[in-house]
């Protein structure tokens, strides 16, 4: 009996060892993927007879996570390269635009002819430097300063006349 036992021991262990084997294996093809990668250096990391024992395994997995940050930088610069095209292509020409449409209202401005002073203004201006229209000046305004003050008499002054219809209401 115990030659049975020893044999279901060792066939159960020959089991073990065998989907260990298997596992190991199917750590080796899957190790491209870098989520396993990480896990299995992690254990390796762990367990340094372990380590020595998958050491191929172990560097399986650093140049799977090596490729991984490699793929991560190029489609980085990637990303960065359509952002600067995108902005050169689309974003650039609209500013450009924008700032040409102000220039060009400025450029329209100065363009413009000068203006010409009205010939009348100069004419005006020469005639009030003159004695006789600056005496006729004057008197207009002297006028127009009396007009303005019988205007603003109070509303209780006794003017001379009445207004027409106040004349009819008296009689």
């Amino acid at each position: 009996m115990s030659q049975e036992k020893i044999h279901r021991s060792g066939a159960r262990r020959c089991g073990v060892d065998g989907e260990e084997e298997k596992a190991w294996i199917s750590f080796y093809r899957r190790v491209g993927n870098p989520a396993i990668a990480a896990e299995v250096m992690h254990q390796l990391d762990s367990d340094p007879v372990m380590k020595r024992a998958h050491l191929a395994l172990y560097l399986r997995c650093k140049e799977s996570l090596r490729l991984q940050k490699a793929r991560q930088a190029r489609h980085e610069r990637i990303g960065q390269f359509v952002r600067m095209l995108s902005t050169a292509l689309l974003v650039a020409p609209v500013i450009a635009i924008q700032k040409l449409l102000r220039q060009s209202g400025d450029i329209a401005v100065a363009c413009l002819p000068e203006v010409r002073k009205e010939p009348a203004v100069r004419h005006v201006k020469g005639l009030t430097q003159e004695t006789e229209f600056a005496q006729a000046q004057s008197e207009f305004d002297r006028q127009a300063a009396v007009a303005a003050s019988r205007q603003t008499k109070p509303e209780g002054a006794v003017t001379g006349s009445l207004p027409a219809s106040k004349a009819g209401n008296a009689a």
